[in-house]
């Protein structure tokens, strides 16, 4: 096969091999349960964007450890592209596409223990007579509650190794990038503390071919469960009270209003009409909003706030 060649049945097995492995760890730290497996068709090319396709959900509710957590592969064609995918790329609007991958979002219990965040995906632009355009993104982030500085600087020593095979300059970048992309301009805060982000990627980008770029995005993939599980593992038996648990649902509030109204994927899915129980999965399962809420300065509460902007770790 060339190397620019799309190869959409290589992508389609690794991305299903990587809900299960995820799947299968988280669910092994947790101990209680195992994660439901919800497979969906939709075959009618009604709606918005005329979608057709299906996936895979798998979701987690009420565990010992995992509160709430959902891994959701999905594979879907649309008549044309919807305006969230074309607002950079103009000279796109009106082909058909594909878009295929696996988003995650996982809220512990424990308010020790942080909320994590996960993409990588596949979009294919088609018109006939024309070669398709393809782009890879993704990423991973950490939203914690009570910081420990040992847990983000191993989560971005994680997030390096994922990107170090590909090239010195890419963690900086796609560094920077997560802490601009993941930011709440109406509370001039980041939503945690970063990771790594990435879009558009394929061959203009660095001159690396549909391969080269496939194995970028399986070692991001591949890199989450190796950063999260370690943390997770650390925090989730520590002890915690009422007070505790009353910020998590509080900071899950900012959380909440980022994937509202901010996230690329969730504004993508509801424009294309896509599946909705799928497409929100990554709400949090209890939340709350106090009106002018403000720490008590010096407590245990108020140290989240001097995490809330960009800082290098490494």
């Amino acid at each position: 096969m060339a190397s620019n060649e799309v190869n959409i049945a290589a992508v389609k097995d690794y991305l299903l091999r990587l809900q299960d492995d995820i799947c299968a760890q988280l669910a092994t730290e947790d101990g209680s349960m195992d994660f439901i497996i919800d497979e969906w068709q939709r075959e009618d090319e009604e709606g918005v964007m005329g979608l057709t396709g299906g996936g895979r959900t798998r979701v987690m509710e009420g565990g010992t450890v995992i509160e709430k957590g959902g891994v959701n592969f999905s594979h879907v064609k649309g008549q044309r592209l919807p305006a969230s995918a074309t607002a950079h790329r103009p000279e796109l609007a009106g082909r058909s596409f594909q878009a295929l991958g696996v988003s995650l979002v996982i809220h512990p219990r424990n308010p020790y223990a942080p909320t994590s965040h996960a993409n990588v995906r596949l979009f294919v632009a088609e018109k006939e007579g024309e070669e398709p355009v393809w782009w890879f993104g993704g990423g991973f982030d950490l939203t914690p509650y009570y910081p420990f500085d040992e847990d983000i600087v191993h989560w971005h020593q994680q997030s390096k190794n994922a990107c170090d095979p590909f090239g010195e300059e890419i963690y900086p970048k796609y560094k920077a990038w997560c802490d601009e992309y993941f930011f709440l301009k109406h509370r001039n805060e980041t939503r945690g503390v970063g990771g790594l982000f990435y879009d558009d990627l394929n061959q203009e980008t660095y001159g690396w071919g549909f391969e080269r770029c496939f194995a970028f995005m399986q070692s991001v993939g591949d890199h989450y469960i190796k950063a999260y599980r370690p943390i997770l593992a650390r925090r989730k038996d520590l002890e915690y009270g009422e007070r505790q648990k009353d910020f998590q649902l509080y900071r899950r509030g900012r959380y909440a209003e980022f994937n509202l109204a901010f996230d690329r994927g969730t504004i993508f899915g509801l424009q294309t009409g896509g599946r909705t129980e799928s497409i929100l999965m990554s709400m949090p399962p209890e939340v709350r909003w106090k009106y002018a809420y403000q720490p008590e300065p010096g407590s245990e509460e108020a140290r989240i706030y001097d995490y809330l902007k960009p800082r290098e770790w490494l």
